[in-house]
C-alpha cells in the first residue's frame, strides 16, 4: 500500500512539475506575442491616420469657400486699362467746376476720385455739354456720368442709375427787385424761364409752369445774364448753384419768393452707367452708400460750396 501510495504521489508530482512548466511556456509565448501584435497594431493605426489626414486635406479643398468673380464687363475694362473716365459740365459749381489753376473740383468730383480709388485706378475727367453725357455713357466714350444728374423715370429708360447721393431743392433766380414780381404761376405765365438745355429743370418747367415758356441755353452762367439784362424772367436751377450764382452777381440777382412743391421738384441726385453693367453699378453703389453713411459727401460738398464761393463762381 505504501508503495502505491508512494508511486500515485511521484506521479501526481510529477504532473504538476509538468502543468506549471506548460504554463511557463505558455505565458512566455504569451508575452513574445504581444509585442508583435502592438507593433502591428501601431502600424495600421498610423497608416489609418495618415489616410485620414490626406483625406481631410482633399476634403477641405473640395469644400474650400470658391473665389470672389473676377470682374466682367465695363467693370473688368476699367480695371484693365487703369483709369476711370468721367463725363461732367465743369460749370456746375459747388458740383463741378474748376479752380484758378483750371483743375476739376467739386464735390461730384471729389466723389468720382472716390470710387477711382476704391476700384484702384486713375481718374480722367472730360468735360462736355451737359446734354451730350448720356449719350457718351451710353456710346462708351465716358465710362460713367457724374454732374447732378437728377434720377428720373424717363432717363432710367435709357440708362442706369447709381443710388442718390445728394438730394436738393429748386429755385427760381430773378433779376433783383424781382422776387415779389414772378412768385406766383400767374405772374410768371408768358414769361420766358431759363434753364440748361438737356436738364430736369427744362422738363419741371414743362410740368409745372406750362403756360410760361421755355428758355434754354447751354451754360448757366449765360441765362444769369439773360435774367440780369432783363431778356427772361429768370431761370430754375439747383439750390447749391443758385445761391452760389446770386452770390456772386454784384447784387444783380436774386432768389425769387416762388417755391416748387415737393411733388413737382423732389429730386435725388445720382451717377449715370450704360445699361447692362451690374457689377459696376455695385461698385459704384458701394462707394456711394458708405460716403453718405459716413457725413464725407457733405463734408466734401461744404467744402466745394466754400472753394466755389472764394472764386467767385
Amino acid at each position: 500500500m505504501k508503495k502505491n501510495s508512494l508511486t500515485k504521489l511521484l506521479a501526481l508530482t510529477l504532473c504538476a512539475v509538468l502543468a506549471l512548466s506548460l504554463f511557463a511556456g505558455c505565458a512566455a509565448k504569451t508575452e513574445e506575442a504581444a509585442p508583435a501584435v502592438s507593433e502591428t497594431t501601431e502600424a495600421a493605426a498610423t497608416e489609418t491616420t495618415e489616410a485620414a489626414t490626406e483625406e481631410a486635406a482633399a476634403t477641405e479643398e473640395t469644400t474650400e469657400q470658391p473665389a470672389a468673380e473676377e470682374a466682367t464687363g465695363l467693370l473688368a475694362e476699367i480695371k484693365a486699362k487703369g483709369k476711370l473716365v468721367v463725363g461732367t459740365e465743369a460749370q456746375y459749381a459747388p458740383y463741378e467746376f474748376k479752380d484758378l489753376d483750371a483743375n476739376f473740383a467739386g464735390c461730384d468730383i471729389w466723389l468720382a476720385q472716390q470710387i477711382a480709388d476704391s476700384l484702384g485706378v486713375e481718374l480722367e475727367v472730360v468735360d462736355m455739354a451737359f446734354d451730350g453725357i448720356i449719350p457718351a455713357v451710353k456710346s462708351g466714350q465716358v465710362d460713367i456720368g457724374i454732374a447732378a444728374f437728377t434720377k428720373t423715370p424717363e432717363r432710367a429708360e435709357e440708362i442706369d442709375f447709381s443710388d442718390l447721393y445728394e438730394t436738393s431743392a429748386q429755385l427760381l433766380i430773378v433779376k433783383t427787385g424781382n422776387a415779389d414780381k414772378y412768385s406766383t404761376k400767374e405772374a410768371l405765365a408768358g414769361q420766358k424761364v431759363g434753364a440748361q438745355k438737356g436738364t430736369i429743370q427744362s422738363q419741371l418747367i414743362l410740368s409745372a409752369l406750362p403756360d410760361s415758356e421755355l428758355f434754354e441755353l447751354e451754360k448757366y452762367p449765360a441765362l444769369a445774364l439773360e435774367t440780369q439784362n432783363g431778356n427772361i424772367a429768370g431761370f430754375v436751377v439747383d439750390q447749391a448753384v443758385g445761391e452760389a450764382l446770386v452770390a456772386t452777381s454784384d447784387g444783380k440777382l436774386e432768389v425769387s419768393n416762388f417755391q416748387f412743391t415737393a411733388e413737382e421738384a423732389s429730386f435725388g441726385k445720382a451717377a449715370v452707367i450704360a445699361k447692362g453693367n451690374e457689377d459696376f453699378v455695385a461698385a459704384v453703389n458701394e462707394v456711394i452708400d458708405k460716403v453718405v453713411a459716413d457725413g464725407s459727401y457733405q463734408k466734401a460738398y461744404d467744402e466745394a460750396v466754400e472753394l466755389a464761393a472764394s472764386l467767385g463762381l
